[in-house]
């Protein structure tokens, strides 16, 4: 039992060490517990025949599966406490999956099945460091909310600013209209997608050295 335990803080270390380092929320030490928890709890069903008072063997009925179920269906409300939404975006999932599978490996370390164990954690914390490193360089879509807002008198008509939007290098949908101020203002609303981050950074400048638009706002969003 001791080994099992020692065992799982050494695994749910080793990611949770990887987390800290990312600079996520749930680190080093949010780790370890959940496989040391999950460790814990499979070993009271594991070793169940010695603490449970029973005349004969036979009315004993050991079902390991129902715990395992038990400490996956909680530590769901674990890994929603780290996912939160900053304006469109999500962040915390890798964070939430991470938890999810320490607990895992915490359950086989648990049950003693020490190589799937060692070969899981292995796995995660390759999957953490190398794809994070592949993902960064993958050619993906960036996407973001613009917001721009012209004096009544001074609207860019809408053909001329999109195409001024695909001009940068921009995909354009979800197109919306607003008018403020008894008609004073007017302004578009739209998503817009490229594949370089920078654009965006670009764009901004773009938009602000324009004496037409009173107001705009670029907010970041995920897919």
């Amino acid at each position: 039992m001791a080994f099992r335990l020692l065992a799982s803080v050494v695994a749910g270390g080793l990611i949770g060490f990887e987390r800290s380092f990312r600079g996520r929320p749930a680190g080093f030490r949010t780790h370890t517990l959940v496989c040391l928890a999950s460790t814990v709890l499979m070993l009271v069903t594991v070793y169940e025949w010695q603490w449970v008072q029973a005349r004969t063997p036979e009315t004993i009925r050991l079902d390991p599966t129902r715990m395992a179920q038990g400490i996956m269906t909680g530590i769901g409300f674990l890994g929603a406490g780290v996912i939160f939404k900053e304006a469109l975006s999500v962040r915390g999932l890798t964070t939430a999956a991470s938890i999810w599978i320490t607990a895992a490996i915490g359950i086989l370390i648990g049950i003693g099945f020490y190589y799937p164990a060692a070969l899981t954690t292995a796995l995660v914390l390759f999957v953490l460091s190398v794809f994070q490193f592949i993902e960064s360089r993958m050619p993906v879509q960036n996407y973001a909310r613009l917001d721009v807002v012209f004096p009544r008198g001074a609207v860019l008509e809408e053909p001329e600013f999109l195409a001024e939007l695909r001009a940068e290098g921009f995909s354009v949908a979800q197109l919306e209209y607003r008018q403020t101020e008894h008609g004073k203002r007017f302004g578009y609303r739209m998503m817009i997608k490229a594949t370089k981050p920078q654009r965006f950074s670009d764009l901004a400048r773009k938009l602000r050295d324009n004496r037409n638009i009173e107001e705009f706002r670029i907010s970041p969003a995920g897919d």
